[in-house]
């Protein structure tokens, strides 16, 4: 199927080559699904940032029919009061690409934390600085996010601080300062997949470099920090192995929790790099993709 067709089926299957660990061809198809995984921005969400109605009720059918859904954001914890309302259960959410898991039931209150340490950032920053000149930096703590003069400023955050980056990830005494959850870099002129392998080649072993943004933005956790790791971390704690989960993505953030789990879909609209690694593939976050496919999955518990 070329890219620009359109997807009339919520299981166009993509299947990958066995790898031994359960994700070859149809791997997790007759497996009962207990947790669902599904990024926001590009796949649950509407382009207007909405949850249809169609979406809202195969969540709830999903969750009163015994599955777990979990939110696996790239968003930090402030802007998930767009889904806020429809968490069930649990409540829970892995938010910033794995680094932050939060109690929506609780307002947010951040209840693991995998930060980027700080000499990591600033040894990060130095290192992006020399390599990708005209870089620019945004600092995401626990308590907010700061930036750079030159960083796009974010419309929503009015109250974010403006300083290089070096000054943000100072400490007077070391271990003082507020828990970094990612480091966020743009560049003005760079096409978006070149900067993020030039990052990744920079950076190393410092952190984990990913985008999710269609524009040369780069996000950085610490090190083996993804949203596939924090999400292994909460299955691992219910009991619930990888060929048990569906999961849902669009952006190359997706890509490790799509590898991961059993079942996992790319949408429509989603990346090359994402149609490549995912089991199947449905219909845009436009048309209710993720809705779609839940639909399948209760209407294959009931048989």
């Amino acid at each position: 199927m070329r890219e620009d067709e359109a997807v009339t089926s919520a299981t166009d299957p993509r299947p990958r080559p066995a790898d031994g660990a359960g994700n070859g061809p149809g791997a997790g198809a007759t497996t009962p699904v207990r947790l669902i995984a599904t990024d926001l921005d590009g796949t649950l969400l509407r382009d207007d940032k909405s949850v249809s109605p169609r979406t809202v009720a195969a969540l709830a059918a999903a969750e009163a029919a015994g599955i777990e859904v979990f939110f696996v954001t790239g968003r930090p914890a402030r802007w998930m009061d767009v889904v806020s309302a429809h968490v069930h259960g649990h409540g829970l959410a892995i938010c910033a690409n794995g680094a932050a898991v939060v109690d929506l039931h609780a307002g947010g209150e951040l209840i693991e934390v995998r930060p980027l340490e700080r000499a990591d950032a600033r040894a990060t920053v130095a290192a992006l600085r020399a390599a990708v000149p005209g870089s620019s930096f945004a600092v995401e703590l626990t308590t907010g996010i700061h930036y750079e003069p030159a960083y796009p400023p974010f419309q929503f955050d009015p109250a974010a601080g403006i300083a290089s980056a070096e000054e943000l990830l100072h400490e007077e005494v070391p271990g003082s300062g507020d828990p970094v959850i990612k480091l966020l870099v743009h560049h003005p002129s760079l096409a978006p997949d070149d900067f993020l392998d030039l990052a990744r080649a920079t950076v190393g072993e410092l952190g984990s470099v990913t985008r999710s943004s269609p524009t040369a933005l780069l996000e950085i956790s610490g090190p083996g920090v993804s949203k596939a790791s924090t999400l292994a971390r909460c299955c691992a704690e219910r009991g619930i192995a990888p060929e048990e989960v569906v999961a849902f993505g669009d952006m190359p953030n997706d890509i490790e929790m799509l590898a991961w789990a059993g079942r996992s879909y790319a949408m429509g609209n989603a990346h090359p790099a994402v149609l490549a690694v995912a089991t199947g593939r449905t219909s845009p976050n436009e048309e209710d993709g993720v809705a779609a496919v839940i639909e399948q999955i209760l209407a294959e518990h009931r048989q």
